[in-house]
């Protein structure tokens, strides 16, 4: 960083760079690629504000901080971008990770604008300096159950680990499908071996799992050993979670990577700005970028068009979520007050239900839209 940092909320007027401080997991046991298509997105998101004139003349600077899905290591680097000065917070991509730094933020008077991570209670109490793009965790669940309903799944196995996301996740899904006549059968991935995950399965009589579990492990290992499985060749595997939206799952699990049902955040058909993005992102990531690309590009297309009109002054940013309305990548982005979320939420970004052809894995088709 070539500029001294800027008093906490203060207004420069030197020409110096505005600052948004960025929260990304670029390294283990973070999510590496999902953190990788993140940064890309806010990346060029910067990259085009300071080629349209910046932030009223000034250029817009990203100071990036890897959380390594670290909550602890997240709440430190919110510490450390408060006392440099930055504008506002932006990014992240694990749930725990984002609640751990919207309560640091929400402490230190710092406005966040969460880029991907969707746990309902990304706060304990209501916050004003808190918003997110993403949709929230039931929000999004309960459209992946509506899809297994339609799909004629009643009986539904949950591979699951130790977490308050996985957890939510799980609840979620028992508190909808049950009075809807949906059984969840929950395997507790902490005790159970692979081969006994598949005896659970034929014993339960389950004809849908869900892996509610850790990328790449151990959700590649249980694809591959249930696919192995003679027994269970008819059952549906499905990661609402969106494993299998990185490239890194095909590569992993080669033709096994297809047929497994995951959420997107994306519209069917991107507008004119969401297929110009789309090129863009795709040349700077030399692949196909994901829905957490998108929400990283338009993270700053908000945060721009917010410190044009308001400043770079923290509360008056905060003051500002109410009153957002920008084009994003996906649609038209306005924040609101959301029953039983604790942050500004945008109601709703596009979601789809998707899954790898199986006749051509590197192809995504669309099987159910909420």
């Amino acid at each position: 960083m070539n500029t001294p940092p800027s008093p906490p909320g203060a207004e420069r007027t030197d020409g110096s760079s505005v600052q948004i401080g960025a929260l990304v997991p670029l390294t283990r046991p973070g999510w590496v690629e999902a953190g990788q298509h993140l940064l890309a997105g806010l990346e060029l998101a910067v990259r085009e504000v300071n080629d349209a004139g910046g932030i009223t003349g000034r250029p817009l600077e990203l100071v990036v901080r890897d959380t390594a899905a670290d909550p602890q290591r997240a709440a430190a680097a919110v510490d450390e971008l408060a006392r440099l000065g930055v504008a506002a917070l932006a990014g992240e991509y694990h749930s725990v990770v984002a609640r751990a730094a919207a309560a640091r933020a929400d402490a230190l008077g710092m406005p966040f604008l969460c880029s991907s991570a969707v746990l309902d209670a990304l706060t304990e109490q209501p916050t004003e300096w808190v918003a997110r793009l993403a949709p929230a965790q039931s929000h999004g669940w309960q459209i992946y159950a509506d899809f297994l309903l339609s799909a004629g799944h009643r009986r539904i196995a949950v591979a699951v680990e130790s977490s308050v996301y996985w957890a939510s996740g799980t609840r979620i899904l028992r508190d909808y499908l049950a009075p809807r006549g949906g059984t969840v059968i929950e395997l507790d991935m902490r005790t159970l071996a692979l081969t006994a995950v598949c005896d659970e399965l034929v014993h339960n009589r389950a004809t849908a799992l869900l892996l509610l579990v850790g990328h790449p492990e151990p959700a590649v290992s249980i694809v591959k050993s249930v696919r192995r499985d003679q027994r269970l060749a008819e059952i549906m595997m499905g990661a609402p979670a969106g494993q299998p939206e990185f490239a890194e799952w095909a590569t992993l699990l080669g033709d096994d990577s297809a047929g497994i049902p995951f959420l997107r955040y994306l519209p069917e058909r991107l507008s004119p700005l969401g297929a110009r993005v789309e090129t863009a992102l795709r040349e700077r990531l030399a692949k196909a970028p994901s829905f957490v690309a998108f929400e990283g590009y338009d993270t700053v297309a908000v945060l721009a068009d917010v410190l044009r009109s308001h400043g770079a002054e923290r509360a008056r940013t905060a003051e500002s979520w109410p009153r957002v309305a920008v084009e994003g990548t996906r649609g038209q982005i306005q924040f609101s007050r959301t029953p039983g979320i604790s942050v500004w939420q945008w109601a709703w970004a596009p979601i789809q239900v998707v899954e790898r052809d199986p006749a051509e894995p590197d192809r995504f088709r669309i099987l159910h839209a909420g």
